[in-house]
């Protein structure tokens, strides 16, 4: 008798999400397995990999980082589309750190002037990233999916105290937003349960369940990313049933060993490969917890995660 792999029988379906539109929109979810249990079930999209783009210059990248982009650092849509043509970018992540009223705290006005050039510069699928402070963010991100209309978006992050303001702007202008919860299976649900609530369609939310680099609370993050999973595909619990988003390159990029050069910690090695190697082992951590959308700074670990996706995903 020839044997046989065991396999577990998932109830459960992630929903699928799409990004963008026309021919380079991008979907996510849709999973009916574990993350790349393919002998199990369907996995018909690939996780995929966000460029992390700046509205504004960035003044405290380590050298290595902004190495890749130095030339295009000065202007946001330049960076966006070195992104695109040169290292393939099949989704921009656009990071609104000027606004944040604990940095620059520019005007929102100026920085949906921002907004509205890389959206009509680009034509892949575009995520933007508010500054995480509720106030600034309800009114901020109102204004950019008004400024986006028509080309589906993803917004975020939205919290508990937000979401009635965020929710509504994405069924009057039908953009996706991303529902951020602390690292916490039963504060996703309970989000995602008033973002229906509200009105926002299924097809319409992205979970963010906030994650943590490598070192640096990637084991809580897996595990709970892990539960949402299960819930999702073996406990047919609906109201976690959605994509996950991780914004990887913050958290990694923040971090001492991605600062610290092999001459001041020479037991830590070369700088450059260390930091890659924590981004990329931070992100795939996450992506076998789950995550369907991982955004990332460094051309170079992006290289070897997709290359990873894709041998994992090859049948």
């Amino acid at each position: 008798m020839a044997f046989e792999i065991p396999k577990i029988r998932y109830t459960g379906t992630i929903k699928e999400v799409t990004l963008g539109t026309g021919e380079k929109a991008v979907k996510v979810g849709g999973e009916g397995c574990y993350p790349f249990y393919t002998f199990e079930g369907d996995m018909p999209n690939p996780p995929r990999v966000a460029f992390e783009v700046w509205d504004c210059q960035p003044d405290d990248w380590q050298e290595w980082a902004v190495e890749p982009f130095r030339d295009v650092l000065h202007d946001p849509v330049l960076w966006a589309k070195k992104c695109i043509d040169v290292y393939g970018a099949e989704l921009i992540a656009l990071q609104l750190k000027s606004a944040d009223p604990n940095g620059m705290n520019r005007d929102v006005e100026d920085v949906i002037e921002v907004v509205k050039k890389i959206s009509d510069a680009v034509d892949c699928p575009l995520i933007v990233w508010g500054t995480s402070n509720d106030d600034k963010d309800a009114v901020l991100l109102r204004r950019v999916a008004e400024v986006c209309e028509g080309k589906n978006i993803a917004v975020g992050p939205v919290s508990e105290k937000n979401y009635k303001q965020i929710g509504a702007m994405s069924i009057g202008y039908g953009q996706v937003v991303m529902a951020s919860t602390p690292i916490d299976v039963n504060l996703a649900k309970q989000l995602n349960i008033l973002l229906g609530n509200l009105g926002v369609n299924d097809e319409k939310i992205i979970m963010d369940p906030t994650s943590g680099s490598l070192g640096y609370g990637l084991e809580y993050t897996y595990s709970v990313m892990e539960r949402d999973r299960m819930a999702a595909l073996t406990q047919e619990d609906t109201k976690l049933q959605y994509p996950i988003i991780c914004n990887v390159a913050q958290e990694v990029w923040k971090t001492k060993e991605t600062r610290l050069t092999e001459q001041e910690e020479p037991r830590l090695g070369n700088e450059v490969k260390r930091s890659i190697l924590m981004e990329s082992i931070t992100a795939m951590s996450l992506l076998l917890a789950g995550a369907d959308i991982v955004i990332m700074r460094h051309p170079e670990a992006v290289r070897l995660i997709k290359e990873i996706i894709g041998e994992l995903m090859a049948k």
